[in-house]
């Protein structure tokens, strides 16, 4: 399909990736590009001709709406591409069961669909850079394993890779998750994932009190403009088959992964496990534990940078303004000594 006007706004353009039906149904994707010729807020300077592509896979219950992370890699010579994976954003079909999945190999089909456009876009001559947020980005780090060679570089924002790293499952536990899977896959658990980090992300309000000053401006201050329905505030339900995909992937990580490009991992400095709202989840990742999460990363392959960023909430680019300006700062160091 050719490509159309995205709700992004000018500069942003996307297209249908036709799937195969799967076990629940008919099934698409659906690809989002940036276009910095077009987008009247892309840097004046960012390259007409990229060095290099690079492919952004979404977390759980999202999509892809980072315009700021998109005109950062055009700035960095980059060709920038989102993937809505099958049953998120933009590529929900009406009936279909939200972000569900069985086996996150399914995503293969889409992401090789993606780098197919991609690849016929930019030519073969173009590296591949894979980029992944919280579950994206351990679905993007195991591809990588199973592709070695097919990537200039990894890019990963909080990745998901350790099954005891998220509260909901150290309270519930491996077993009992197998269990629920095997008898009713489909079936919603009664997890409030989520709720404390949505509010996070969806501004600053009169009971939070007086506002900072200096944070005129600031989408984290202001409430991120989202689409709602595509990133629910109580988060997509959770169920035990896809939870069971999730954890088997964790299993495989836990094995060892032989990444054989270079990795930037994104990270918060510092996690917080709240059961209820406190001001300081504006700075803590509160889905995820940094500490597991770094104890994985350095496995992943024999080239892994960490950069831990103080303040930084669960998706580092959906922080506060300075936090975000440390992570492109981050992003372009490893970009310019590795990528482009």
């Amino acid at each position: 399909m050719d490509w159309k006007p995205d709700h992004l706004g000018p500069g942003f353009v996307a297209r249908t990736l036709e799937l195969l039906d799967d076990d629940f149904g008919p099934a698409r994707a659906t690809l989002v590009r940036h276009d910095p010729a077009s987008d009247p807020l892309a840097d004046p300077a960012s390259p007409m001709n990229p060095s290099f592509a690079a492919l952004a896979i979404h977390g759980w219950n999202d999509y892809t709406h980072s315009k700021e992370l998109a005109r950062e890699i055009s700035r960095l010579g980059g060709a920038f591409y989102g993937l809505d994976l099958r049953r998120y954003g933009r590529s929900l079909r009406e009936g279909d069961i939200p972000g569900y999945i069985d086996s996150l190999l399914t995503y293969d089909e889409e992401i090789g669909a993606a780098l197919r456009v991609i690849r016929s876009e930019q030519g073969y001559s173009h590296g591949v850079v894979l980029m992944g947020h919280s579950t994206g980005g351990l679905t993007a780090a195991l591809w990588a394993h199973r592709h070695p060679g097919a990537l200039r570089a990894l890019i990963l924002n909080s990745p998901w890779l350790e099954t005891t790293g998220w509260t909901a499952i150290r309270k519930l536990g491996q077993p009992v998750v197998d269990l629920l899977a095997r008898r009713d896959p489909t079936a919603i658990l009664p997890i409030p994932e989520g709720i404390i980090y949505h509010r996070t992300i969806r501004g600053w309000t009169e009971a939070d009190g007086e506002r900072p000053a200096g944070t005129e401006g600031d989408p984290f201050y202001d409430g991120w403009d989202l689409n709602w329905q595509w990133r629910l505030p109580e988060s997509m339900p959770v169920r035990p088959g896809w939870l069971r995909a999730v954890v088997e992937g964790h299993t495989r990580v836990a094995e060892g992964l032989a990444i054989d490009c270079p990795i930037l991992v994104l990270m918060s400095a510092r996690s917080q496990n709240l059961v209820r709202w406190d001001p300081s989840a504006r700075h803590a990742d509160t889905v995820l534990d940094s500490d597991r999460m770094k104890e994985r990363a350095v496995e992943l392959g024999d080239h892994v940078t960490i950069a831990k960023i103080d303040g930084a909430i669960h998706d580092v680019f959906l922080s506060e303004r300075r936090v975000r300006n440390r992570a492109l700062l981050e992003l372009a160091r490893f970009t310019r000594g590795y990528i482009a």
